[in-house]
């Protein structure tokens, strides 16, 4: 039988806001995690220059692979070595080379919910089984080591995600040394998403690498880094898995592209530029913390890191799916719908994305406030 999952609905609505763009209409993009930034300017210099002296092929740099091992000695204080660190195209690939490593078809893994929405449809297109875990505002929209000793019987793996998409909060280090611990006590394997690190708001978020050593984990170019369409990832795996994932990526996906990975490296020494991205994002989520108020938007988990705000909107309706084309329609502006991210309780809530420009998060709040108070329920 065929896996059946569900369509990414942020993509349907990006698909229509890209539409009226075309028709002439003004558009600002909230609904993707994707930075509206590009890539840092040196990393965008050397691609001239490899495309001009480079005719590239398969390839996996091994100056990348030191840079990246080095960054969770530098970051982290943990010791990887080059080959445990496997270049990928982007973290998509990456989760999948992760899933299809450690896990046979019909295994359980349990994920938060609300969580990305790749995570449950992944899992069943590789024939593996979601499993569930309802987070809400008093775990702060996160997975505690309470709620996984409670799983009976234990699911076989776990994937964790601190900073989170869609609430962008941060799992603090003695939760997450506790979520190890029940890990290591009930033969839990773990893959841990740290995609949205280097964007935090406050303490720095810490890998799992720290906790458990024993730990898989998926990371990417698009976030931090500004390089969401060079297509370039990685993910860090124990030494027992190495050959296991290596036979998977070579298989399945060759190398990522030789130019992202030229790129990849001039840009770990762009940190000025990439710190200021950051900063930009600080500023986006203060004014849009702000102007909750006006929004009417009480219930949120404020984000420690990424850039996102999940709102609860059920005073406004029961629909979030169809309240986001509506706001789209009728302001312009485009927002993801919390049913990507739970499809249990999603149908309520609403993200908004604070990864572009200060002056299009001030266009957007002008636009949404007024539309917002004159909504019914409001």
């Amino acid at each position: 039988m065929i896996a059946q999952i569900d369509p990414f609905h942020a993509i349907a609505i990006s698909r229509e806001a890209h539409a009226l763009k075309a028709a002439g209409r003004s558009i600002l993009h909230m609904e993707f995690g994707q930075p509206s930034t590009g890539a840092p300017a040196a990393a965008i210099a050397l691609a001239h220059k490899v495309l001009d002296t480079d005719p590239m092929g398969y390839w996996e740099s091994p100056a990348l692979k030191e840079r990246i091992a080095r960054l969770y000695a530098d970051r982290h204080n943990v010791a990887v070595d080059p080959e445990q660190v496997l270049l990928t195209c982007g973290a998509s690939p990456g989760l999948v080379l992760a899933l299809t490593s450690l896990f046979a078809p019909g295994a359980r893994v349990a994920t938060a919910r609300p969580g990305y929405v790749a995570y449950r449809n992944t899992l069943k297109a590789l024939y593996l089984e979601p499993v569930e875990i309802a987070c809400g505002p008093a775990e702060r929209y996160q997975i505690s080591a309470d709620a996984l000793a409670a799983i009976e019987p234990a699911p076989d793996g776990l994937i964790l995600a601190s900073p989170a998409n869609p609430t962008g909060t941060i799992i603090p280090a003695d939760e997450l040394a506790a979520i190890a611990r029940v890990c290591a006590d009930r033969g839990i394997r773990i893959i841990s998403d740290e995609i949205y690190h280097g964007l935090s708001f406050g303490e720095p978020a810490r890998s799992m690498l720290e906790f458990a050593p024993n730990a898989v984990i998926v990371n990417s170019f698009s976030k931090y880094f500004s390089m969401a369409g060079w297509r370039l990832g990685w993910i860090v795996v124990p030494a027992d898995l190495i050959g296991a994932a290596r036979a998977r990526m070579g298989n399945l996906f060759l190398t990522p592209p030789v130019l992202a990975q030229q790129a990849g490296l001039a840009a770990f020494d762009c940190t000025d530029e990439l710190e200021g991205h950051v900063d930009t994002y600080r500023r986006n989520r203060q004014l849009l913390l702000d102007a909750l108020p006006a929004l009417g938007l009480a219930s949120i988990a404020p984000p420690d890191g990424a850039f996102y705000i999940y709102a609860d909107i059920s005073h406004l309706t029961n629909d979030s799916l169809a309240f986001c084309q509506k706001l789209l329609r009728e302001t312009g502006v485009a927002t993801a719908p919390g049913i990507d991210f739970d499809p249990v309780d999603g149908h309520r809530f609403i993200r908004f994305s604070f990864a572009v420009s200060t002056d299009r998060v001030e266009d957007a709040i002008a636009r949404i406030i007024p539309w917002f108070q004159a909504q019914p329920g409001r």
